[in-house]
Order: C-alpha cells, then sequence, then structure tokens
C-alpha cells in the first residue's frame, strides 16, 4: 500500500509526496525488540540471523536495557538477554554479547523491582515466560553461559508486582493436554516453549503466519520445514530484525483512510481497495489480519472509514461486542478500551437511523465521558500516548454527541491540549513528536470552538513545526502490542492530515489529491 500526492489544484506549491513511503501490501511497522529477539532464540537457522543480533546489539541503550522508558523497557530488555544468553549457550560470538548480557542483566534486577510494565497483549504470559527462560540459562548443570559466570548462584530475577505465572501455567497446561487455545493467544504461542511446535488447533493462515507474529510461527514451525510458514518468516526477516504483527494490510488501509477523510483530505481509493476492506467485515467484524480474531476496534474503523466513502455495510457486525454498558474489543477481554469505543461511536455516528443507534450512542458516550482523567485527558490500553486516545475520544464526542456533558468533556480535553503544547509548539509524553503533534494540531481543529484565538495560535505553531519534526520515517514506537511500535503509514497519514488539511472539509490552496494504491 502506497500514498502518493497528485495536485488538485495549481494554486501554490504542491505537498511534498509521500509516495516514496514502501510499497508493502502486508502493511510498514516498525521492527520490534522483542520479537527479533524472539527470532534470535527461536529461529537461529533463519537467514539473517547475524544481522538481527547485531541489530538487538545496536539497539541497547547506555543504561544496558532496551526499548521506551520506565516500564515499557521489561518486556523488550528481557527478549533481548534471553536471546543473547541462548546464542551464547549455542557457540555464538564473543565477548560483545557477554558483555551486553551482562548490562542487560544488572538492568534487569534493578528495573523488575521498580515500575510495572503497562497493559501490553500477552504481558502477563510474556513476562513469566521469559524470567523461567532466563533462570534456566543462568542455572544450568554447567554454568551460565560464557562470560555471565559471575551470575552464578544470584538471586532469581523477580516477578514484577502484580503479575503471577497462573495464566501461563493454563496456556501450557492446554497445549500439553492437547487442548487447543483461545483463538487470540495464537499471536503470542511462544509463550509456550517447546509445546507451541505444531500445536492442536493452530495454523497458519494464507499467507503462512501463525497469528501474524513472526515469533509465534517460529514457535509452531519449531525447524526450517518447507512450506508456508517457513516462506513467510524469510519474507518478513528478509531485512533482520522483525516487526510484531505482519501482516497488517486491513488495519492500516482502514486507518489511513479513516485519518485523512475525517480530516477533510480529498481522497481517490480504487475499487479493489474498498472491495478488499468490504470483504474483511464478516458476520463477527473484522480482523487485523487472518490469524487474529476478528475485534470492535478494527470493525468500527473499517465500517466508519467505508461509510465515509460512500460503501457502508451498515453496523450490524458490531452487535457481538456490546456489553449493555460499552463494547468490548473481544469478547471475554480483561478489561476495556476506550479507543475502541470511540472508533465504535464514530461507527454508530454515521447510522443515526438504525434501530438501536440512538440508545447505544447514548451508552457510549455517557462511558467515555465518565472514563475523563481530572485534568481533562483520556488514556487507552492501545497506545503509550495519551494524546492518541485523546484526539479519538475527542473528535467522536464532538461529531456524534455535541451537547450536554459530552460538550463539556471536550471542552477539558481541548484545555487539556493547549495547557501541554510545548514551548517549540510541538506536544509528546516523553519528548516532542510528529505524530502527537499531529493528532492534537486534529483534536483542536476539529473539536475546539471556531474563531477562538488561542486554539488557532496554537493550531498554527504546531503545524508550522510538524515540517521540522519526524513524521515520515522516524519517530518513537507508540502503539500498544508486545513490544511498542509504529505503524508507518498510519503515522505518516495523520501528520499529512494534521500538516495542511486539519479540520472539517477546510478548503486549502495546497489541497491534494491522495490515491491509495
Amino acid at each position: 500500500m502506497s500514498l502518493t500526492a497528485e495536485p488538485e489544484t495549481r494554486v501554490g506549491p504542491a505537498p511534498e509526496p509521500v509516495g516514496a513511503l514502501v510499497d508493502d501490501p502486508a502493511g510498514g511497522t516498525s521492527p520490534s525488540v522483542y520479537e527479533t529477539g524472539r527470532l534470535v532464540a527461536l529461529a537461529p537457522w533463519l537467514p539473517g540471523h547475524g544481522e538481527r543480533l547485531a541489530w538487538l546489539l545496536d539497539r541497547q541503550r547506555p543504561d544496558g536495557g532496551w526499548g521506551a522508558p520506565g516500564g515499557y523497557a521489561i518486556v523488550p530488555t528481557l527478549s533481548a538477554v534471553e536471546a543473547l544468553l541462548t546464542d551464547l549457550r549455542r557457540g555464538g560470538p564473543a565477548p560483545l554479547p557477554a558483555a551486553a548480557a551482562h548490562r542487560g542483566l544488572a538492568f534487569l534486577a534493578a528495573a523488575l523491582r521498580a515500575e510495572p510494565p503497562p497493559d501490553l497483549p500477552a504481558t502477563d504470559l510474556i513476562v513469566p515466560a521469559l524470567l523461567t527462560a532466563v533462570d534456566r540459562l543462568l542455572d544450568a548443570p554447567a554454568g551460565p553461559p560464557p562470560g555471565l559466570a559471575d551470575w552464578a548462584g544470584r538471586p532469581r530475577l523477580p516477578l514484577p508486582a502484580g503479575l503471577d505465572p497462573t495464566r501461563l501455567t493454563r496456556v501450557r497446561g492446554l497445549l500439553a493436554a492437547g487442548r487447543p487455545v483461545p483463538e487470540k493467544l495464537a499471536h503470542a504461542l511462544e509463550v509456550a516453549g517447546e509445546l507451541a511446535y505444531r500445536a492442536p488447533g493452530v495454523r497458519p493462515s494464507a499467507s503462512g503466519a501463525v497469528g501474524a507474529s513472526p515469533a509465534a510461527t517460529a514457535a509452531w514451525l519449531g525447524r526450517p520445514e518447507p512450506g508456508p510458514a517457513l516462506d513467510y518468516l524469510c519474507a518478513v526477516a528478509r531485512s533482520g530484525p522483525v516487526p510484531c504483527a505482519s501482516p497488517i494490510t486491513v488495519f492500516e488501509r482502514a486507518w489511513v483512510l479513516a485519518v485523512l477523510v475525517r480530516a477533510g483530505v480529498p481522497v481517490r481509493v480504487p475499487e479493489r481497495v474498498l472491495t478488499g476492506l468490504r470483504a474483511a467485515v464478516g458476520a463477527s467484524g473484522a480482523a487485523t489480519a487472518p490469524g487474529l480474531p476478528a475485534d470492535a476496534d478494527t470493525t468500527s474503523v473499517v465500517l466508519y472509514a467505508l461509510a465515509r466513502l460512500g460503501r457502508s455495510p451498515g453496523v450490524g457486525a458490531l452487535a457481538g461486542y456490546d456489553t449493555g454498558r460499552h463494547f468490548c474489543t473481544w469478547p471475554g477481554e480483561d478489561g476495556a478500551s476506550l479507543t475502541t469505543n470511540a472508533h465504535v461511536l464514530d461507527a454508530l455516528g454515521e447510522h443515526p437511523s438504525r434501530p438501536g443507534v440512538t440508545a447505544a450512542r447514548r451508552r457510549v458516550t455517557d462511558w467515555l465521558v465518565a472514563r475523563q482523567e481530572p485534568d481533562g485527558r483520556w488514556e487507552d490500553r492501545w497506545h503509550a500516548s495519551a494524546y492518541y486516545a485523546t484526539y479519538a475520544v475527542l473528535l467522536a464526542l464532538a461529531d456524534h454527541a455535541p451537547d450536554g456533558a459530552a460538550r463539556t468533556a471536550v471542552e477539558r480535553g481541548v484545555g487539556w491540549l493547549l495547557a501541554t503544547q510545548r514551548p517549540d509548539g510541538s506536544w509528546g509524553r516523553w519528548r516532542g513528536t510528529a505524530e502527537e503533534t499531529a493528532y492534537a494540531v486534529l483534536a483542536l481543529a476539529g473539536a475546539g470552538r471556531a474563531g477562538d484565538a488561542r486554539i488557532g495560535a496554537a493550531l498554527a505553531r504546531g503545524r508550522a513545526l510538524l515540517s521540522d519534526l519526524d513524521g515520515r520515517d522516524g519517530g518513537p514506537a507508540l502503539w500498544h502490542d508486545k513490544d511498542l511500535y509504529r505503524p508507518t503509514l498510519i503515522v505518516r497519514a495523520a501528520v499529512l492530515a494534521a500538516s495542511g488539511h486539519a479540520g472539517r472539509g477546510s478548503a486549502h490552496p495546497e489541497a491534494t489529491m491522495i490515491r491509495i494504491a
């Protein structure tokens, strides 16, 4: 999928095209330390093993950890350390990996007692599984791997507060008994260890992927046996490091289209893309990728984008996610997602006359308003930044629930955005980023009161800065999967929309027609 910009008007210079982004039908995401570490440990026979090992070593932070700040470092650091220890045990190159593993272990010894890991998918399975694997490597009868002798006999690394191995034990028990695991657990099948090999009830999708995950696929395959799974691994790992999820075609196309059409950017979409999105919606909704269960988040964004583009299949596919109070991302989930419900409100709002829609919109609106933080922002489980959640909720409320308590909540959210703009005009959790600045700009333009001088000034400063930030190919990974990741084209679409097209259908002297191919 690629974005190319075709001038719709000759007035003024055309915006910089984005057609140079990778044209990959599977979708583009940033590489993952966690997933790459799992391939180093599980599939040393896969081409590019040396490149993956070198990439891991190059990504280690000066403090010995990997990944984002705080608790976000625990999962990627555990994966990288276990991978290095495994490679050393096999007789891999030394002493550099041993030194890196030593520093990683020292980091973990402190980090595991400090801030707990955030609520990322499968964290409660991954952390106990990797801690057990690290302990086994350090406590082996032959002693620790080469270069780690001073770790012999040390106390085991602690399990973070709030986590326990009970769920992992249940999952492994199901597999040991020859019983299939729930479909959504296929995405993290690697936590089962040797039991993942040809696990009952688990089969690769048409693309060859198990659970849309390189790590899960490698664990299921076990060895380099010819077939679709090996072909998938060779393709996804051809450049060395690998992403957390691939393919993400439906997710990527739906989010890119939704961001652009909502911001008033004219889009020209080939019939095959629309047909593919429409075909992705089954009776239970749409899934991010084959091999993953359908979910309300992907379903609602697909339905919203199709409705805005005149191809609405209705909202019947969302019925199975209605809990009577809010919408779950998938049945039986732990917790609840605010952005999923914001996207559901968007989809429902495109069908105001459908039976039951008015009551459902009211319930979702009340649920979202009740979960606003005291300072005016919203937080969510699918993204590290409150700017993404606040953007999603503010626009849904402003578009589809503009009165009463919802309007008050919108004004408080706008106030939080204005109060947290950085001196240079950017927005961001850890630092100013193009992605978070784009969300803030789009939210202020879409939900703020027209003519407010404060909003106008904030928008001008934010837009002026976007071209100097790293929204094209760089920027931090902020989206939640087993590790943090960045969906490249989705982020680029948000930056493009915010740079010159923020606002509902606003005319812009440099407007472009975006073709998605």
